[in-house]
């Protein structure tokens, strides 16, 4: 059946005229394009409609366009990602032949070649090493200390920023707060920002929602260009360690074990990219969020950002599934699957469940407790998680203090990225207050 579309609204300065997708509640077969505008600019009056179709388990649909299951209960999604009968990577228990795939394509080789050895790919026990090692270098610096760099940052940009013309605070403040955040805690000169977006932004349409040959062309390219640069700077570091998180990567033990050159690379790489894209989403959600309010509303969120920042990761996360191998033949929540299958993990519906989190259509920072999965959970929860969070609590006062005044100049549009949800610009007007 066709289902209507709920009330928009509850979704201020978004606009989903007519959108048109079927869902069999029977079957669960979901026919619905990710880069339909009427979709990606709003997903939240979709993902209504489908729990609005399902049991206490949340929406289990099987979509067409990325021709796998779904899953969408916060209570369920939540379980899948601490299952182990799922896992990141299934080539480590079954080959490429037995699972009936292809084999790796030519153009992909250096995308894969990094993959092959990154965090966020791997399965125990691999994972198990990798991330410990990993945490010894990154959870050893006390993120709370970075709380003065990131304002140093952020003022610095802030400065950069001309009152009486418009300003675009995804390109001009959080891109670059992101980046050089990231990169500074690896030992990475702001200098290097453009060059470390360029390469992020080309990797990261690998995970896109139908994705071009194109696309995976100029991934790989990224991917090579990116390694090659980073190779470079883990030599220039074992002749001469610095105080930095890339140094430590490279001086990581374990009993006498250490990272190898192709885990400290890919390692870096993951920190550099995943330290930054979801960050910008998150900011630039949060920032709009501020500035639709009216002031003495964002005032008071302001006045303890935690909780608003929570409910902003709630209510816009920015990534909206991650997938997961079916590591054996198993059955999850009545479907049956087997070994190589691969299932969907949504974070999106997960965080707008109405069982879980009543009327989740509202944002309300006010909610006791404010539960999502923005940053995933199990052994792959994300581990910049303080980080990101840190930066938004730091920056967004700041903001908000230095431009009182400040006013949308335009209406924001989502990126054509989906699973990623972030704004592509939002643009405003700054004003000193009197």
């Amino acid at each position: 059946m066709v289902l209507a579309n709920a009330n928009l609204s509850t979704f201020p300065n978004t606009v989903r005229p007519s959108l048109s997708y079927r869902f069999d509640g029977t079957t669960g077969d979901l026919s619905l394009t990710p880069s339909d505008p009427d979709f990606f600019q709003n997903p939240y009056p979709t993902y209504a409609e489908l729990h609005a179709q399902s049991g206490e388990a949340g929406p289990i649909v099987h979509w067409d366009a990325y021709g796998h299951w779904v899953f969408g209960g916060s209570n369920t999604v939540n379980a899948l990602f601490r299952d182990r009968r799922l896992g990141r990577q299934i080539t480590h228990l079954v080959d490429r032949d037995t699972l009936g795939w292809p084999r790796m394509p030519d153009h992909l080789s250096d995308f894969y070649a990094l993959e092959a050895t990154s965090l966020l790919e791997l399965e125990p026990p691999s994972h198990t090493r990798l991330r410990g090692l990993i945490n010894r270098a990154f959870i050893s610096r006390n993120i709370a200390s970075l709380r003065s760099s990131i304002a140093a940052t952020a003022n610095a940009l802030l400065d950069d920023l001309q009152s009486g013309e418009p300003v675009d605070l995804i390109a001009q403040f959080c891109e670059p707060l992101a980046v050089t955040t990231i990169a500074a805690m690896l030992g990475i000169g702001e200098e290097e920002g453009p060059r470390l977006l360029n390469w992020s932004h080309a990797m990261v349409r690998m995970y896109q929602a139908e994705r071009t040959y194109q696309d995976e062309v100029l991934a790989n390219t990224a991917a090579q260009e990116f390694a090659q640069w980073v190779e470079e700077l883990v030599l220039a570091r074992r002749e001469a360690p610095g105080d930095d998180l890339l140094s430590q990567l490279v001086e990581a033990r374990d009993s006498g074990d250490r990272l190898s050159n192709e885990e400290i690379v890919s390692t870096t790489i993951l920190l550099l990219n995943a330290g930054h894209e979801a960050t910008v989403h998150a900011l630039g959600h949060a920032l709009h969020q501020l500035l639709i309010a009216p002031s003495d509303t964002t005032k008071a969120w302001l006045q303890d950002p935690a909780p608003f920042v929570e409910e902003v990761l709630r209510y816009r996360p920015p990534l909206h599934m991650f997938t997961r191998y079916v590591l054996e033949d198993c059955e999850l929540f009545g479907r049956p699957f087997k070994q190589g299958d691969v299932v969907g993990l949504h974070i999106g519906m997960a965080n707008h469940d109405p069982i879980v989190m009543p009327n989740p259509q509202l944002f309300d920072p006010s909610r006791k407790p404010i539960r999502n999965v923005a940053f995933g959970a199990g052994i792959h929860f994300c581990i910049g998680h303080t980080l990101a969070r840190l930066e938004m609590e730091t920056v967004l006062p700041m903001v908000m203090e230095r431009w009182p005044q400040i006013k949308l100049a335009e209406q924001p549009c989502i990126k054509d990225a989906y699973h990623f949800h972030g704004l592509e610009r939002l643009i405003v007007n700054l004003e000193v207050g009197q």
